[in-house]
């Protein structure tokens, strides 16, 4: 992956809403839905400066951004109102997988190695928009900055960025050609994410290494049925359940692959379909895989509203037989409990211990946190491992309350783990 060129999106926060600058024009959105709209276009990266003017703002601007990177899969570099290294750390710890540091501003200049010693190596990238700057690129990476963005049209001995329109993907392909050139960054509007893939199909041809989806099977050593058609399951990609059964013929599994979108063969009407084109209820691409017989396809999808034409999430909700069985996913315990905990903090109950908790506060909270680590180690002292479990369980379900008190969830927990 590391040796892919990138396309980075790029826009900006300001009054609580995304803004994305272009020469014709600023145009508005909610932050949110734009950046899973980048997401879900194959952009590799977004880059978002926060533009706040006060602490309130601020504060304000670091939720919504929490929000994103809740939302999206791919890393976002985050820069803006950078000021001390408080600053740094509150953008890394609202999910952004790169600071960045804009050294026109002399203060943020001076912050670029204590940040990295700090939080780590390669975690800055940093903006330079002005010729004089370019002397101090060495310095810069010598400080732990890994990628250098160029607003110039100078060389740079060093790996950097350039600016460039979505469309244009014969000037990128150029700007490519340079072994140091390592991304473009765009600004899109909304209704034009879609030119991502088509940039990135245009490079592909160029012979440029992009990040597509390309597969390793090829269609001729697919095994298929006597239509014609390879049958396909499909996946939420994050929670595993299955959504619906569909069919592929040659056509919609290569205009899948080109759009990142799911587009299926539909026997009733002998037509290709992409889903949610009616609906708006799409199906952008995580992974396709391949059974053992090479007979059928099984895809990760990143579902937009629901799967099913009845409006049920998943097509299959009509029981046919059962037999009873513990069906606790041990998987999604945590995420369960943790959602009947926010229900509570939204929608108080008289009598439940949970709104007792909140109603205390924090210092109540963190004292039934510090009891209950506690109790387990002495229970760990204990040779009776029975007592170590319930009192592990009573120390998550406190930390759980924590954890929604302060707006943290089990998403945030385990990008962070995974990222340790």
């Amino acid at each position: 992956m590391s040796d892919y060129k990138k396309i980075i999106a790029c826009f900006e926060i300001k009054d609580g809403a995304a803004v994305v600058e272009k020469k014709h024009g600023s145009f508005t959105y909610d932050a949110v839905e734009l950046a899973k709209a980048y997401d879900n276009s194959g952009i590799d990266k977004m880059m978002i400066f926060e533009r706040s003017e006060n602490d309130a703002e601020h504060e304000r601007n670091i939720g919504i951004i929490k929000d994103i990177t809740r939302s999206v899969d791919c890393p976002v570099l985050l820069g803006g109102n950078i000021k001390r290294l408080e600053d740094v750390k509150k953008y890394l710890y609202a999910g952004a997988k790169y600071v960045v540091y804009d050294v026109s501003c002399d203060a943020q200049a001076a912050l670029i190695k204590e940040g990295t010693d700090r939080f780590g190596k390669d975690t800055a990238v940093v903006y330079i928009n002005d010729p004089a700057k370019l002397a101090c690129v060495e310095q810069y990476i010598n400080d732990g900055a890994s990628i250098i963005y160029n607003d110039t049209d100078d060389a740079v001995n060093a790996p950097y960025m350039i600016n460039c329109c979505p469309k244009n993907a014969e000037k990128m392909a150029e700007a490519f050609s340079d072994e140091n050139c390592r991304a473009a960054v765009v600004k899109l509007k909304l209704e034009d994410v879609a030119a991502v893939f088509e940039t990135k199909r245009a490079l592909k041809e160029a012979k440029i290494a992009v990040n597509t989806f390309e597969s390793s099977v090829a269609w001729a050593d697919f095994k298929l049925n006597s239509d014609g058609l390879i049958p396909v399951i499909v996946q939420d990609y994050k929670t595993l359940e299955v959504l619906m059964m569909a069919y592929m013929n040659e056509e919609a599994f290569n205009n899948t692959l080109a759009t990142g979108r799911m587009t299926y063969y539909s026997r009733s009407r002998q037509s290709q379909w992409v889903k949610g084109e009616t609906s708006g209820h799409f199906q952008y691409v995580k992974s396709l895989d391949i059974d053992c017989d090479n007979d059928t396809i099984l895809a990760k999808v990143s579902q937009v509203g629901a799967a099913c034409h009845t409006g049920n999430r998943s097509c299959f909700f009509t029981n046919l037989a059962k037999k009873e069985y513990d069906e606790t996913n041990p998987l999604m315990v945590f995420e369960d409990v943790y959602n009947v905990i926010m229900d509570r903090k939204l929608h108080p109950k008289e009598g439940s211990y949970t709104n007792y908790l909140f109603d205390k506060g924090i210092d109540k909270i963190l004292k039934k946190v510090g009891e209950e680590a506690t109790e387990i180690v002495i229970a760990a002292k204990n040779p009776d491992p029975e007592e170590i479990k319930y009192e592990i369980s009573d120390f998550l379900y406190h930390v759980m309350v924590l954890m929604a008190l302060k707006g943290v969830t089990w998403e945030d927990i385990t990008k962070e783990l995974a990222n340790r």
